[in-house]
C-alpha cells in the first residue's frame, strides 16, 4: 500500500473543493494497472486502485479509503451546509442528506492527536481525532 499522505492529499482537495461550491467530485483514473496506465501518451501515474495484470491482485491505496469517507455517507442530492470550524490544523466539510441526516468529514493531517467539540443545536460532544486520520461523523434523527 502507498503512503497515507496520498489519501490526505485527496481529502484536502475534496474538502477544499466542496467548501468552495463544487457540486461533485470525480477521479478520472480510479483504477490503473501496475505501471500506472494504460495511457496513450506515457504519463503514468498512481490511482486509488491498482490492478496487477500479471498476478491479478488488486491493491487498494490510501486514497481509495479516504474517498470512501465521502462516498459512503454523503448521498446523491445532499446539500453542503455551513459550519464553523476554528482550528487551522484540521479540515472539515459538512452535508445535509435528503433523509435529514448530517454528515461531517473531518481530517487531521497533523502529527498529533486533536480534540474537537461538535455542537449541534446547543448540544455538544467532544471527539478525539488521532494523528493523520480522517473521520466521518454521521448524525441521524
Amino acid at each position: 500500500m502507498e503512503a497515507w499522505h496520498t489519501g490526505e492529499r485527496y481529502a484536502r482537495n475534496m474538502i477544499g473543493d466542496f467548501n468552495n461550491w463544487l457540486e461533485g467530485w470525480i477521479d478520472w483514473n480510479i483504477v490503473l494497472n501496475e505501471q500506472g496506465g494504460p495511457n496513450h501518451v506515457g504519463n503514468y501515474c498512481d490511482a486509488p486502485i491498482i490492478v496487477d495484470t500479471k498476478t491479478k491482485e488488486v491493491h487498494y491505496n490510501s486514497s481509495y479509503y479516504y474517498i470512501g469517507h465521502f462516498s459512503k455517507y454523503i448521498k446523491p442530492g445532499a446539500i453542503r451546509i455551513r459550519h464553523e470550524f476554528n482550528d487551522d490544523n484540521l479540515q472539515a466539510v459538512a452535508f445535509l442528506n435528503q433523509d435529514g441526516s448530517l454528515v461531517a468529514v473531518v481530517m487531521n493531517a497533523t502529527d498529533q492527536k486533536e480534540t474537537i467539540s461538535l455542537v449541534i443545536e446547543g448540544k455538544s460532544t467532544d471527539i478525539s481525532l488521532p494523528e493523520h486520520s480522517i473521520s466521518s461523523l454521521l448524525i441521524s434523527e
